[in-house]
């Protein structure tokens, strides 16, 4: 089973919480979060994307930036933008968009456990992105982001957590990006923390990461060469846990990674595509998938709704995956993309942007086809990371984005070095 921790969280001031709790580091370019750190001293960004407050000749993975993410922390405490709390508690973080909630509980999670396999993944990871937060988090002496995890239903997490929610008054309650509810509650009660504790070590098997590979990556690494360089701490140092945010399954949605690429097409491009997909015109207004395996293509001002084959389908937990058939079907053999996560002839555009971003892109010259994709589903993430599995890269995008500055945990707060 899982292992949980509460832990004293560094937390932004009640009356600026809305100003400094941003969209995740990964989530806006330099150029983007620059725009929003400068009309906001307060924005979490000047710690997360400490780029923004530095030329715009530093790299992003300069030392500097990372020593300026950890001046811009300090300065954030002494200015009493954030505090840190008193007592080691749990927090409850529920995000509430379109009507739709879906609430967390906020802890340390186990360095060990993702060792072991009881957090499993669904995701390769970057080197080079691996290296900037095992910067970022070294030199902050700070997780700064939370991970979020998923886990399988569980009744009674939930009962106890709305029964909390409903008997104590939320400590933050604004809206924010997207339209998008943010409340936090803390769980300060000895018993109600030790309760919920042994309910994830006795009837949690595993957690899933849903967002946040390179986080979770990154965190063990710093782990395992504090370990190192400190062989005689104790085994709850701080060090060995990382920031995480675990959600039930069943409250949780997935929308589109959609798929713009930059590549010649050939005359006979219908032709080939034909030989795997059905295809049916749909006219000038964007297509949007209603069902597993079929995909929305944008060429020449033409939207495409493609239907895969029989024979192209598969039960495989990997290969069955909408995303893979476009990688295995058209970008692969057609256009020569053998690696998504390193060819520059393609991007992706989160499903939160909307389809006309994909037309727009295409419209521009930038790129000359889109794809629009169904989602990846919570029970295909499931079963691929049970399996073993790895997803191909951009398969999921989760909303509403979990955002930063509300919670940072202290990797010294125990002094244990």
């Amino acid at each position: 089973m899982v292992q949980i921790k509460p832990f004293k969280a560094i937390r932004p001031n009640e009356t600026v919480v809305k100003e400094v709790a941003s969209l995740p580091y990964d989530v806006l370019d330099s150029n983007e979060a620059r725009l929003i750190g400068d009309q906001n001293p307060q924005s979490f960004l000047h710690i997360d994307k400490a780029e923004i407050d530095l030329a715009k000749d530093y790299s992003p993975y300069a030392k500097e930036v990372y020593q300026k993410a950890a001046e811009n922390l300090k300065a954030f405490i002494e200015k009493s933008w954030l505090k840190q709390d008193k007592t080691e508690n749990f927090y409850i973080y529920q995000l509430t968009m379109n009507g739709r909630p879906q609430t967390g509980l906020v802890v340390c999670t186990a360095v060990e456990d993702y060792l072991n396999k009881k957090i499993k993944k669904h995701e390769f990871t970057r080197a080079e992105k691996e290296l900037d937060r095992i910067n970022h988090v070294d030199t902050t002496d700070a997780n700064t982001s939370p991970i979020f995890l998923t886990y399988r239903e569980n009744q009674t997490v939930n009962e106890l957590l709305t029964s909390w929610m409903n008997q104590q008054e939320a400590m933050y309650d604004f809206t924010s990006f997207h339209e998008v509810r943010h409340q936090v509650w803390a769980i300060d009660q000895k018993e109600t923390i030790e309760q919920l504790v042994a309910l994830f070590a006795e009837q949690i098997d595993s957690l899933y990461i849903a967002d946040g590979h390179h986080r979770t990556e990154s965190a063990v690494k710093v782990a395992l060469k504090r370990r190192a360089q400190f062989p005689t701490v104790p085994a709850n140092t701080e060090f060995n846990y990382f920031l995480s945010v675990l959600f039930p399954e069943e409250q949780l949605a997935i929308m589109d990674y959609n798929r713009v690429v930059d590549v010649p097409i050939e005359e006979d491009y219908l032709d080939q595509v034909a030989k795997k997909f059905d295809i049916q015109e749909v006219g000038m207004e964007p297509f949007k998938p209603q069902e597993p395996k079929t995909m929305g293509m944008y060429l020449n001002g033409q939207w495409y709704k493609l239907t895969a084959k029989p024979e192209i389908r598969s039960t495989d937990a990997v290969n069955g995956l909408d995303v893979a058939i476009l990688q295995d079907q058209i970008l692969r053999p057609i256009f020569d993309i053998q690696d998504i996560r390193t060819d520059e002839r393609i991007d992706f555009i989160g499903g939160i942007r909307g389809l006309g971003e994909l037309v727009e892109a295409v419209d521009s010259g930038k790129f000359t086809v889109a794809f629009a994709m169904y989602p990846t589903t919570m029970d295909e993430l499931l079963k691929v990371a049970d399996s073993g599995e790895v997803m191909p890269p951009k398969s999921t995008w989760f909303e509403p984005k979990l955002l930063s500055g509300l919670f940072v945990h202290d990797l010294e707060s125990d002094a244990g070095f």
